[in-house]
């Protein structure tokens, strides 16, 4: 595939589009031989695994934060208990 090719520019297009959550045209899809057309679907399916891999680790994140905020509360509330004020 030439660089400026049809195909190439469509694929282009779609990959700018996937990264950047733009508007992309999938009739332009319809235009591609056999061979691009999955390299299109193959393009299309490393995205969502990409984005299931990137949203499960702001999951892990997100719960890690959550899980650490109420032993931080309880030892707060510990040492305020031992120092005799109310937490």
């Amino acid at each position: 595939m030439q660089p400026d090719s049809a195909a190439a520019k469509t694929l282009s297009a779609l990959v700018v589009a996937l990264e950047t959550d733009k508007p992309f045209a999938l009739g332009g899809l319809y235009l591609l031989n056999y061979d691009d057309f999955g390299l299109a679907l193959e393009l299309m399916a490393e995205w969502r695994l990409d984005r299931y891999y990137a949203s499960k680790g702001r999951l892990l994140d997100l719960s890690a934060q959550v899980e650490e905020m109420p032993a931080a509360a309880d030892d707060e509330s510990k040492m305020a208990e031992r120092s005799g004020k109310a937490a």
